[in-house]
């Protein structure tokens, strides 16, 4: 039997490589089960008057604040919603950690039971559940409802619109899984950039470069880089022509600079990676209509919210990857 010395490198490689290969593959399995988890649990609370959609979305902003949030408990199981205790057991009830259905109602709390297992623990999914849906539905079944039971539990407007725009995304697609990224200059199309965060910009005030810069031909499109929706576009003095995009992950994408906006496209649209959103130009640093005082480029800039603020944080890594993938 013949031994090709070219092969016994690459066999090693591939030896080498079969645990992380099966790591990952246990891991998409894992996603994939837990996935399939929530939306049946999505499924089992909704109703007419309560579409799954709406409890998907709350579910995802809560998963969303506490990945960014050392404030507050990571939820363990496949529902991640997290109530006030008062809010859960009523306001003066002696006993924090009350599960007894009679006694929750009497100090007026909204704690329910979902499994019919007569009691209402706060981290059971089915009663974490079956309690938002209550909630919910206490305040009918059109929209303006839906914004004002967010507004009366939350309390914030800024996470009222992000839950209904998690939940507008949610209805469009049919699905939770709107994870995919793409780079926002496509294939074939010639460009340049390096990480410029925290540079110094001194038009219109001493501030520093939140995002990264792309430089580009006029004219070169660029797309949408996630699933989401378009919260902002027009003139802005220091982005020019620019267009925000809010995701299902609690996060703003911000394009500016741009030459022109595609004219099949306004606020409010539905977007997903790859839709194009106009095209790389120098617009900005002035009134409206101000172009030409930079080098035609993209200015790509990500905002995270948090429940409480949004801050800018760094694109460059996510878009290293966004490339790589391309």
């Amino acid at each position: 039997m013949r031994i090709h010395l070219m092969s016994i490198p690459f066999c090693f490689l591939l030896l080498t490589a079969f645990p992380f290969v099966k790591t990952m593959a246990a891991n998409i399995q894992t996603e994939e089960a837990t996935i399939e988890e929530r939306m049946k649990y999505y499924y089992q609370f909704s109703s007419e008057l309560v579409p799954w959609y709406y409890l998907a979305a709350i579910d995802q902003y809560e998963r969303n604040i506490q990945q960014v949030r050392p404030d507050l408990e990571k939820m363990q199981g496949p529902i991640s919603i997290q109530y006030p205790t008062p809010y859960w057991v009523g306001m003066l009830n002696p006993e924090a950690s009350d599960t007894v259905l009679d006694s929750i109602a009497f100090f007026g709390g909204n704690g329910d039971d979902g499994d019919e297992d007569g009691l209402a623990d706060l981290q059971n999914p089915a009663d974490i559940l079956v309690t938002m849906a209550n909630h919910l539905a206490l305040y009918g079944p059109r929209e303006e409802d839906y914004k004002a039971a967010l507004w009366h539990y939350y309390k914030k407007e800024a996470t009222v619109n992000q839950v209904l725009t998690i939940a507008k995304l949610y209805k469009h697609f049919g699905t939770v899984e709107l994870d995919e990224h793409t780079f926002p200059i496509p294939k074939a199309h010639h460009y340049s950039y390096r990480s410029t965060w925290g540079s110094s910009r001194g038009w219109g005030g001493r501030r520093i470069h939140e995002g990264t810069d792309i430089f580009a031909s006029y004219g070169v499109p660029v797309v949408a880089t996630s699933y989401g929706v378009i919260e902002v576009m027009g003139w802005n003095q220091f982005g020019g022509w620019r267009i925000g995009i809010r995701d299902n992950h609690n996060t703003y994408h911000y394009f500016a600079h741009l030459a022109y906006f595609d004219k099949g496209i306004q606020e409010g649209d539905i977007v997903e990676p790859g839709t194009l959103l106009g095209f790389v130009g120098s617009s900005g640093y002035g009134k409206e209509g101000t172009s030409g005082k930079f080098p035609p480029h993209l200015h790509y800039g990500v905002y995270k919210y948090n429940g409480k603020t949004e801050w800018a944080f760094d694109p460059f890594p996510a878009l290293r990857n966004w490339e790589r993938q391309k």
